[in-house]
């Protein structure tokens, strides 16, 4: 096997080198995308792992309330419990941040930097997180961790800000958040940990500076050696005066938090990127098949020659496991090499938005790399399969007379049947780990299942169509041929109907899931024009407008309405992401301000309604109808002075969202104010009166905040007005740049089906070079030969389009209503964009028939007719 390698194989790469080439730029294109995207999620996932362990150190158990503060009351009774070794308090704040330099300074000052800050015990830091324990500045006090209005940053804050990590020339820090108003703070060290921008101060210190006295975000217990956490849990709860909305937590839940949250777009964004290997078996097959046609005479001789069918078999599928070897290998190091550079230049987030801000180093996996190269040599196996069966059937007489194979009977309909079947099963399947791993492989089946039913779909539509050709030579020939020689057809036209499929599915799934987006705007964007803080991009407190400041506006005579929200985070479950509770006025008719699915339930007497979405239904197995005890002890007493009522919640509806992974979940905000007291808000959504001066309203409520007296976050920051116009076209922009990708890929998909068109005809015209000459004979002129080729690419094509745009239609049923519904907890309607897929079909069946009268331009020839001398 290696000598008929090292003579007869080399030979042929020596003679075709450009198309062999090909095939490997295909598996290398597939694995290099595979792989980089495997490094960038998992070095993206390692690091966000990494700065949560520098910043959380390493506790037994970390103590949070499901939302809102804890009392700080409660760190001195657990503190002093036998079972705890050490407990330390944590105060976490959002804030922007901006370089304070004079206005005279000849450069602009930085731009505001979203910045995390860290209230904590500095006698602790160096037992529980020593990459917090701050590392002062030459020339700074020694007990600055303890002086008032004090930071110290990590290297990202310092790059950020632009300031120097030595402290040269440091300037003092603006740091704003929300109603607390904005401080001015000196930089005074550093500290090791990394991750996004990061401050470290004093606990104490950040409690006088942002009027936090008396509230905790955190406090991380660390427990004596063999305690049970569940029976420590326990006593915990039993303690008199435990608050109901206290939560503990494991340190590794915030990392499974987020693996969980992007594990299905991670997922799908690998599944992507191998459609590229999976469109380059096909470019495989394309070029073996070719080699395989020009080669016949030579295989032919080996068998003459002693070679076995099984050895001819060998051979071939050696030539392909070799051309994904090397196709295997470049794609890991171009993949290392394209992770390597998307790391450096943009971070490690690839658009979803659960890594933003990080910036990872790389990781690279041994076992990864042997992996996705594994995945390159099988999938030119599979492309070498067919190839090397023409060459094991191949008859040795009737190929050295050039008579070409003989024609096969075609596959029958059982097994593509009984696969299409399989994969209707299995689309119904259940995700596994949040995965839609079934439906994949359902996709799979229905894709190989389509392809092996197209023997019978060319003989079922092309007996059809004979009628149609009855007395027009020019039209029997190529169709009786395209029905006698399916089997080959099927081979030939396989690419295009895969790649076809895909780039219907594609079609159809983006347009409905556009649509789908374009309708939820207009329901959760009803008035023309919004405000909200211009420190939104910082969340949190940050984001909140003053209490009071909604009915400050709605009483302007420029304002015919206002309709405040409030959005915050709500921790129901340690495992789980957090959800987001908004409260917005909601009224008697819910439908009216929520994209609901299905009708609202009537609430019964002396429950609250709440409404929630389709990923609350998926990920806490919740249904209409039902009560919400965990969400009853969200609301419970934060201390027993504190605001907050008891209440039963009952579900009410589902609402569409495809904004929030992770859940949310609507009330109506009187009854949010009746529980929290908390009047503030995130924006305002606002109806001007008719006739109004948009401008002049503006500029009446910027003054609304600057005659209040305080120094707000919003008053100190400024407000953003924008329209519902911009914000749907904001929003639509990003979902067609985020879906930019899968245009190209239909490109180079349909392109790769067309190649693999021009080189099964390409075959066949070698291999029937002497029919063509006897046709020449018989008085076909040349143009008449390549009409009937052109003819049988019509038809082989016109086939291929019609089973590929039902499978497709398939494969985006599953799309639409199971992957996107298991992977991502949303639903949508189907749209199915009619004139778009019948250009597109059509535009594939044109491009087959000028590939294939190309590809025949040679059958025509002078050397056809010679051909025929051979046999005389």
């Amino acid at each position: 096997m290696l000598a008929l390698l090292r003579t007869f194989s080399w030979q042929e790469l020596r003679h075709h080198p450009w198309r062999s080439a090909a095939a490997v730029a295909a598996v290398t294109l597939g694995v290099a995308l595979a792989f980089a995207v495997h490094v960038i999620n998992s070095s993206a996932l390692d690091e966000f792992a990494q700065a949560v362990r520098a910043v959380s150190g390493q506790p037994d158990l970390e103590l949070r309330a499901m939302q809102g503060p804890l009392p700080e009351a409660l760190y001195g009774e657990v503190a002093t419990l036998s079972q705890v070794v050490r407990a330390s308090p944590w105060l976490e704040l959002s804030t922007l941040a901006q370089v304070d330099k004079p206005v005279a300074a000849p450069t602009p000052a930085p731009a505001r930097v979203v910045l995390r800050v860290l209230g904590a015990d500095a006698l602790l830091l160096p037992a529980v997180a020593p990459a917090l324990m701050p590392r002062a500045f030459a020339g700074s006090e020694r007990l600055a961790m303890l002086a008032p209005a004090t930071v110290f940053l990590n290297a990202a804050a310092l790059q950020a800000l632009g300031l120097a990590s030595d402290g040269s020339g440091a300037a003092p820090l603006r740091l704003q958040a929300g109603t607390q108003g904005s401080h001015m703070v000196r930089v005074a060290g550093t500290v090791a940990a990394g991750g996004a921008p990061l401050a470290v101060m004093d606990i104490g210190a950040a409690q006088d500076l942002w009027g936090q006295a008396g509230h905790l975000t955190r406090i991380d217990l660390q427990l004596q050696a063999g305690t049970d956490r569940t029976a420590f849990r326990q006593r915990l709860q039993s303690l008199p005066g435990w608050p109901a909305n206290a939560m503990l937590a494991e340190p590794g839940d915030a990392v499974q938090r987020i693996g969980s949250l992007s594990r299905a777009y991670r997922v799908n964004l690998t599944v992507l990127a191998l459609v590229a290997l999976f469109t380059g078996a096909f470019l495989v097959f394309s070029v073996l098949a070719l080699s395989v046609a020009q080669r016949a005479p030579q295989f032919a001789l080996l068998a003459v020659l002693g070679a076995t069918p099984r050895q001819r078999l060998a051979l071939v599928l050696a030539e392909s496991a070799l051309l994904g070897l090397v196709g295997s290998a470049a794609g890991i190091a171009l993949g290392t090499a394209l992770a390597a550079t998307t790391l450096q230049l943009l971070g490690g987030d690839l658009g979803g938005g659960y890594f933003a801000g990080v910036q990872p180093a790389l990781q690279w996996s041994g076992p990864a790399a042997l992996l996705y190269g594994a995945l390159g040599v099988a999938a030119a196996l599979v492309g070498g399969w067919w190839p090397a069966q023409a060459a094991r059937h191949l008859p040795p007489a009737q190929t050295l007379k050039g008579l070409g194979a003989a024609a096969g009977p075609g596959s029958g309909a059982t097994v593509g049947v009984v696969l299409i079947a399989a994969g209707a099963l299995l689309a119904s399947a259940p995700p596994v780990f949040g995965i839609a791993l079934a439906a994949y492989i359902a996709i799979g089946l229905l894709l190989v299942g389509g392809i092996a039913l197209l023997p019978w779909g060319m003989d079922w539509l092309l007996q059809r169509l004979r009628p149609w050709g009855a007395g027009h030579l020019l039209l029997v020939l190529p169709l009786e041929r395209a029905r006698r020689m399916r089997g080959a057809a099927a081979i030939a036209v396989g690419g295009v109907v895969a790649s076809l499929s895909l780039a219907v599915a594609l079609t159809v799934m983006v347009a409905s899931f556009r649509g789908s987006v374009t309708e939820w705007l207009d329901a959760v964007l009803p008035s023309p024009l919004y405000v909200r803080s211009a420190l939104s991009a910082a969340g949190g407190e940050a984001a909140l407008l003053p209490p009071g400041f909604d009915q400050a506006v709605a009483r302007l005579p420029g304002v015919a309405r206002v309709q405040p929200q409030r959005a915050s985070p709500l921790q129901l479950d340690a495992a789980r992401p957090a959800l987001t509770l908004l409260s917005r006025p909601l009224g008697s008719e819910p439908a009216r301000t929520l994209p609901l699915v299905g009708a609202a339930l009537p609430v019964p007497e002396g429950r609250m309604g709440v409404y929630i979405s389709e990923a609350v239904v998926d990920l806490y197995g919740l249904r209409p109808g039902m009560e919400w005890p965990a969400l009853s002890k969200a609301f419970s007493p934060l201390a027993p002075d504190g605001k907050a009522q008891a209440a039963l919640f009952f579900i009410a509806g589902v609402w569409r969202d495809y904004a929030r992974q992770s859940g949310a979940v609507a009330m109506d905000r009187a009854d949010y104010l009746r529980l929290t007291g908390d009047a503030r808000t995130n924006d305002l959504a606002l109806w001007p009166r008719d006739g109004t001066d948009l401008a002049q309203l503006q500029q009446a409520i910027r003054a609304l905040v600057a005659d209040s007296g305080a120094e707000t976050g919003a008053g100190a920051a400024g407000l953003e007005f924008v329209s519902a116009g911009a914000l749907r076209e904001r929003s639509l922009r990003i979902f067609d740049r985020s879906f930019a990708v899968t245009y190209w890929l239909q490109a180079v998909a349909i392109g790769i089906g067309l190649f693999g068109v021009a080189a099964s005809f390409s075959a066949q015209v070698l291999a029937r070079r002497k029919e063509f000459g006897l046709l020449a004979h018989l008085g076909l002129t040349r143009r008449q030969i390549l009409a009937v080729v052109a003819g049988e690419g019509a038809a082989w094509t016109g086939v291929g389009a019609a089973v590929g745009l039902l499978l497709g239609l398939a494969v985006a049923l599953v799309l639409v209503h199971v992957v996107n519904p298991q992977s991502f907890h949303w639903t949508m309607e189907l749209r199915v964009p009619a004139a778009r897929l019948l250009a597109l079909c059509a535009a594939v069946v044109a491009s087959g028939t000028l590939t294939a009268w190309l590809a025949g331009r040679t059958a025509a020839g002078q050397d056809a007719v010679l051909a025929v001398k051979e046999d005389w």
